[in-house]
């Protein structure tokens, strides 16, 4: 059983002061558990989720962008600072986070994790001098999470075969969502009010949610020869859609035929699917256009959204990874030296000419210095960079020094 929900229903009847009767159907019932049904009574959860295209492709587009951005670990150095290639941990998030898992893959699965389940583990293993060596993920459900009473720190306890075990917060790799939940949890609402209108649209076209027509008789007709009379017309009525033909439909006997009218609310179908687009989108912080809502995209715009989804989606995310890095990947020590940072040139290659323009601009207005901008494009530093000069000049007056380095 889920170690997780568990503890939550012990903490719930633990909380209660008072006794109080609860009936299955009482929403308040649900609340005891940590869940709440929706209005829709869709049953949304983190795998039924993923069946809304748009739910899929946003989980996706987060999850697997983390997991292709490179992530290196940098050591301080007094001229900037240079890869730290010779620590251990620079193999761990750069190239193999175990041997049968790439260190991409492993982001992108943990991503995915707090994404639909509300956090992504993994436990660190260590050679014997205590270098961390591996990381293995750990299965969402397999993993709850407590709290030293002592220094509160988050302590993990984590189901294994042979019982349970307690891990300190230097062992576990946690990745959280917001408020370490899902955001499928918190908008489960719109994404259940999309999960209708796609079943609908699917009953809607397979003719599950309205007929083709209407054949009625206001003269009753019961018995055998009623329903001869209701088989008869029922057979004509196909043979005359099967012909194709321009022939008229023609019944006798007082058998009339209406073709049901599409309502407003039917006519506005299509924008109630868009309007939910735009509803997951929010739940996920991503831009409109990358989970292919095209109604308000332009090429002006979506570069710009493209580099919002850096700064206001993914940066949050990277700071997070970053942080589990260094804090179960770095001793306390190294921790004042070195840090994790992830290449995101890439993803700003977009919008190049204007990056391009703006940091030429800082270094003819001697306000970077070349190497300066070279250490932001994770490039070496050249003999002379450290000049505050403007390459575009040709005064023989003396380069001013740069500001000296603390």
């Amino acid at each position: 059983m889920n170690l997780s929900l568990v503890n939550r229903v012990k903490k719930a009847f633990s909380s209660l002061t008072e006794q109080k009767a609860y009936s299955l159907n009482d929403p308040a019932a649900f609340e005891l558990f940590g869940v709440r049904p929706t209005y829709s009574g869709v049953n949304v959860s983190g795998q039924s989720a993923l069946y809304v295209p748009a739910v899929l492709q946003a989980v996706r587009l987060i999850s697997e962008t983390i997991g292709s951005l490179p992530c290196k670990v940098y050591r301080e150095t007094k001229d900037g600072k240079e890869a730290a290639k010779d620590h251990t941990a620079y193999r761990i998030v750069h190239k193999r986070a175990n041997e049968w898992t790439g260190a991409g893959e492993l982001r992108t699965v943990l991503t995915a994790d707090a994404l639909i389940h509300g956090n992504g583990f993994a436990r660190v293993v260590r050679f014997e001098d205590g270098r961390p060596f591996e990381l293995h993920r750990l299965k969402p459900g397999t993993v709850t999470i407590l709290e030293d009473k002592l220094t509160s720190a988050p302590v993990y306890r984590v189901a294994e075969d042979a019982g349970t075990r307690d891990y300190p917060h230097t062992e576990i790799l946690h990745v959280p969502s917001f408020l370490g939940t899902s955001p499928i949890a918190f908008g489960k609402e719109g994404i259940g009010l999309a999960t209708i209108l796609e079943r609908h649209g699917a009953q809607f076209f397979a003719s599950g949610a309205r007929p083709t027509g209407i054949i009625s008789n206001d003269k009753p007709q019961g018995g055998e020869a009623g329903a001869q009379a209701v088989g008869n017309i029922r057979k004509s009525f196909r043979e005359w859609l099967k012909g194709g033909s321009a022939d008229p439909l023609i019944l006798d006997a007082g058998w009339k035929y209406d073709a049901p009218a599409m309502t407003s609310t039917d006519a506005q179908f299509i924008e109630n699917r868009t309007f939910q687009l735009s509803e997951i989108a929010r739940i996920f912080g991503v831009p409109p256009h990358l989970i292919f809502d095209l109604n308000r995209a332009t090429w002006g715009n979506a570069e710009t959204m493209g580099a919002s989804f850096l700064q206001l989606c993914l940066r949050p995310w990277l700071d997070r990874w970053q942080d589990a890095y260094a804090t179960v990947l770095l001793t306390e020590d190294e921790q004042d030296v070195a840090y994790f940072e992830f290449v995101v040139d890439d993803l700003l290659r977009a919008d190049a000419a204007a990056r391009t323009a703006n940091m030429t601009a800082l270094v003819t207005n001697r306000i970077m210095t070349p190497n300066e901008v070279r250490a932001i494009l994770n490039l070496p530093p050249l003999p002379g960079g450290d000049d505050l000069t403007n390459p575009h000049t040709t005064s023989n007056a003396a380069p001013i020094p740069a500001p000296a380095k603390e």
